[in-house]
C-alpha cells in the first residue's frame, strides 16, 4: 500500500478539530495537551479539569463520573487531580496537577515542546489574564519549561466560543470564535469523508447498547457447555482445546492490514497530514471461521458464530483462568498463556479422571467435546519462541485514544524475549510489543458475545473488551464499559479490579510508550 495523501493544516481550528476525532468524542471539562516532536503532534492527553473554584473536579474514572489515567497514548481516560492536602491552598494543588499532567507528557521521550487546549464551558470568551484558568496555564507552564516541553500555545475552547489562551485584547479577540469554526474546520470535513467520526462521550446516558434478546439456541448451548466444563476446570487438554477454539475465533475477528508507508508532516500553517481514516475490522460469513477466507464485502456486518460455539466460548468465559489465558495469549502468545497457567497450578493431574464421579459425566471424560466439526486450527505461531526466524513482525492496529499519531505499526520482537507472566501481561509490561491485531480479533468476538446473551458470560466479555480499551490507552471508553460490566452483573471481581486500577492512574505500559502504543491513525498522522 502507498503512502496516503496528506490533509492540511491552515490553522488552529484544524489542530483543534483533530482533537475529538483522536479521541472518539468532543471532549467535555477537559484538558487537551499533546507533545511536539519538532513541528509534528505527538500524541493526546486528555485529563479533567479541576474546579474553576478551587475543587479538584471529578474524580479519576471515565465516563460521567471519572475514574484514573488519561485518554492518551500515554494512559487511559482520568483525572490528573489528585486529593487536595488539609491546609493546602488552591496554587498548591494547581502546581501538583501540573506536574502530574507533564509526568503522564514525558511518557514521550523525543517530544521537546506541547500544546495545549481547554475544553469547557465556563469563560472561553474571557480574555487571557482574566480567565478562570489563567492560574492553571501558568502552572502548567513554569511545569512544562522545567520539563524541557516548553508550551508553544494553548486555546480555550467553550460551548459556542473559542479563543487563544494568551489573548488579552477584546478588540482582537472579541467575544471569541465560534466553535463552529472548529466544527466545520477543512481538517474536520476532510477526517469525515475519509471515514472518522466523532461519538458520544464514553459512559453518557444512551451510549449503552440496547440489550437484545437472549437466544435460546445459544443460552441452551452455554448451559450445556458450562455442565460439561465444570469437571474439567483443571483438566490440561479440555484448557489447550479451549485455547484452539479461542485461536480460531480470534483470527476469524481478525482483518489483515497493510500498513501505509511513512509518511512527514509539519504543525504549521499549510502543514501535510496523511490520511487518517482507519479501516474497519471485518467479519467472515457465517459459519466460516477460516480467517484467511474474507470477504470486504462483510466488513461492516457482525461476526458470525454458530449457537453451539458462541455459547461454548459464553461459557469458558465464566472460568477465571480460562478467560485469563485468553487475554494473555492474545497479546503475548501462546506459550505465555500456558506458562503461566503451569506457574499458578491451574491443572490437576486427576482432573477428568476418576478424581469426579463418572455416573454423571461418563460419557464426557472421555475424548473432549469440541463445538466444531472437521480437524481443529494450527496452533498460533509463539510470538517469543518462533524457531523459524530470530525475529517476527508484529502489526499494530486502530495509537490510544488520545493519539494523534497513527495507524498500524510494525514492531520486532526478539525471539529471545522472555516468556512473560500474567500480571505482566495484564499490565502491559511484556511483551515489548503486543499483538494489537490478534487483539482486535478478540475484541471483535467479545463484542458479539456479549450480545448474545445475559450474566457472568456478558459481565465477562464487556469486561475483557474494558481491558483491551485500556491497553489502547482509552480509559474514558474502558471505564464505561467496566461499569456497564458491573451493571450487567453487579460484584463482578474482574471489573471491579481493573476499575479500581484506573482510578489509581495506572497507565498502561504498551501506552506509555510509543514504539508499542495502539494506534488509531496512519503513522505521523499530524
Amino acid at each position: 500500500m502507498t503512502a496516503p495523501d496528506h490533509l492540511r493544516i491552515t490553522g488552529p481550528e484544524d489542530i483543534l478539530g483533530f482533537i475529538p476525532h483522536s479521541l472518539g468524542y468532543w471532549p467535555e471539562n477537559s484538558l487537551v495537551a499533546m507533545p511536539l516532536q519538532g513541528k509534528r503532534l505527538g500524541a493526546t492527553l486528555r485529563v479533567d479539569l479541576p474546579e474553576p473554584g478551587g475543587g479538584t473536579g471529578r474524580g479519576a474514572g471515565g465516563g460521567q463520573s471519572g475514574g484514573g489515567g488519561s485518554d492518551s497514548a500515554a494512559g487511559g481516560r482520568g483525572s490528573a487531580v489528585p486529593k487536595r492536602r488539609s491546609g493546602s491552598g488552591r496554587r498548591d494543588m494547581l502546581a501538583e496537577f501540573a506536574r502530574n499532567v507533564v509526568a503522564y507528557l514525558q511518557a514521550d521521550d523525543a517530544a521537546d515542546g506541547s500544546l495545549l487546549a481547554f475544553f469547557t464551558d465556563t469563560d472561553a470568551n474571557t480574555p487571557g489574564k482574566s480567565s478562570a484558568w489563567a492560574g492553571l496555564l501558568k502552572e502548567l507552564e513554569l511545569a512544562l519549561e522545567a520539563a524541557g516541553l516548553p508550551l508553544r500555545d494553548a486555546w480555550i475552547i467553550g460551548a459556542e466560543f473559542w479563543r487563544n489562551a494568551y489573548c488579552d485584547d477584546p478588540e482582537c479577540c472579541g467575544p471569541g470564535r465560534p466553535v463552529e469554526q472548529i466544527k466545520n474546520s477543512r481538517l474536520n470535513a476532510e477526517m469525515v469523508y475519509r471515514g472518522s467520526s466523532v461519538g458520544a462521550v464514553p459512559g453518557a446516558q444512551g451510549t449503552h447498547p440496547a440489550p437484545l434478546p437472549v437466544d435460546p439456541a445459544v443460552r441452551a448451548a452455554e448451559c450445556g457447555w458450562a455442565e460439561q466444563f465444570s469437571p474439567r476446570r483443571r483438566d490440561r487438554k479440555q484448557f489447550d482445546q479451549v485455547l484452539d477454539v479461542w485461536t480460531m475465533a480470534m483470527q476469524a475477528g481478525t482483518v489483515r492490514e497493510n500498513p501505509p508507508g511513512p509518511a512527514q508532516s509539519a504543525l504549521a500553517p499549510g502543514a501535510a497530514i496523511p490520511d487518517a481514516a482507519t479501516p474497519d475490522a471485518g467479519s467472515h460469513p457465517a459459519g466460516n471461521l477460516d480467517p484467511t477466507n474474507f470477504d470486504p464485502r462483510t466488513a461492516a456486518q457482525p461476526l458470525q458464530l454458530s449457537p453451539e460455539l458462541a455459547g461454548y466460548l459464553r461459557a469458558s468465559l465464566c472460568i477465571p483462568s480460562w478467560r485469563d489465558a485468553v487475554l494473555v495469549m492474545a497479546a503475548a502468545g501462546r506459550s505465555a498463556a500456558e506458562c503461566g497457567a503451569e506457574d499458578f497450578g491451574m491443572f490437576d493431574a486427576e482432573a477428568g479422571s476418576d478424581a469426579f464421579p463418572r455416573s454423571t459425566f461418563g460419557s464426557r471424560l472421555g475424548p473432549t467435546p469440541s463445538p466444531l466439526s472437521g480437524p481443529m486450527p494450527d496452533r498460533m505461531p509463539d510470538r517469543t519462541s518462533d524457531p523459524a526466524s530470530r525475529s517476527m513482525s508484529v502489526p499494530g492496529s486502530p495509537l490510544p485514544e488520545a493519539s494523534a499519531t497513527g495507524g498500524p505499526v510494525t514492531g520486532t520482537v526478539p525471539v529471545a524475549e522472555a516468556v512473560p507472566g500474567y500480571g505482566e501481561v495484564l499490565l502491559g509490561l511484556a511483551p515489548s510489543v503486543p499483538d494489537w491485531t490478534l487483539m482486535v480479533g478478540l475484541e471483535r468476538v467479545l463484542e458479539r458475545l456479549g450480545g448474545l446473551g445475559d450474566g457472568e458470560s456478558t459481565a465477562a466479555a464487556v469486561t475483557a473488551r474494558g481491558w483491551i480499551e485500556w491497553c489502547r490507552g482509552r480509559g474514558s471508553y474502558a471505564d464505561a464499559l467496566y461499569e456497564q460490566a458491573l451493571q450487567e452483573h453487579p460484584g463482578y471481581r474482574l471489573a471491579e479490579l481493573l476499575a479500581e486500577l484506573g482510578r489509581r492512574g495506572t497507565l498502561c505500559g504498551w501506552a506509555a510508550r510509543r514504539e508499542a502504543a495502539w494506534q488509531k491513525f496512519a503513522p505521523d498522522a499530524a
